[in-house]
């Protein structure tokens, strides 16, 4: 049994939240970005986030929003950890955690190692970096996949996920190649865009832990 970090993002119902707690999942994400087809209000998302268990911790996914609108987002849903996924900067992250003691995640498109390399500019700023495939039409849930290979002799001072066209039958070859200490998906537990399957998040979180 591996040690990684399962999260799975983008629900939107009890039961798909109840199903990933079940499954025992680390994070569960809940997107509030409306071009989203697993966007949540903010009303919604603090409904849902009354729902997880106490060892499961609530990720909130948000895209270039306003710094009043996230205060009230913060305020409202409680979110453990905030995941940022447009073109945020390192300062931004920084002044985020300084002024919330929240967790500040930064999610990043790559496309080589040379993208890696540009994500050391978050080294002090983000507490975690969430590696995905480049954003195509949506900045992530696309359900594509990058070369994991990048990331085979990758060391980094800041924690860091992989994230991008993981599934069930592939996770667990995702871990092996590149060692991540966090898989995330959300499409790859669908059965169509914003649909979460019940069986198929237990058995993603099963295959992460073989």
């Amino acid at each position: 049994m591996t040690g990684t970090l399962v999260k799975i993002c983008g629900l939107s119902t009890p039961e798909t939240l109840a199903a990933a707690a079940k499954a025992r999942a680390d994070y569960v994400g809940l997107v509030h970005f409306e071009k989203s087809p697993r966007h949540l209000s903010i009303a919604q998302a603090s409904r849902l986030r009354g729902l997880v268990p106490p060892q499961v911790k609530v990720v909130l996914l948000i895209v270039n929003m306003a710094a009043t609108t996230l205060a009230h987002a913060v305020r409202e849903v409680r979110p453990d950890v905030v995941q940022f996924h447009g073109d945020e900067t390192p300062e931004t992250l920084a002044r985020f955690r300084s002024e919330t003691g929240i967790e500040a995640w930064r999610a990043l498109g790559v496309t080589s190692v040379d993208s890696l390399t540009a994500a050391a500019r978050f080294n002090g700023a983000a507490d975690r970096l969430l590696f995905d495939a480049p954003a195509s039409g949506l900045p992530g849930g696309n359900g594509t996949r990058f070369d994991w290979n990048v990331l085979r002799a990758y060391k980094s001072p800041t924690p860091w996920g992989l994230a991008g066209g993981l599934t069930p039958a592939n996770v667990a070859e995702a871990i092996r190649l590149t060692g991540a200490p966090l898989v995330d998906t959300s499409s790859g537990v669908e059965r169509a865009p914003g649909i979460k399957d019940v069986d198929k998040i237990a058995a993603f979180c099963k295959a992460a832990r073989v």
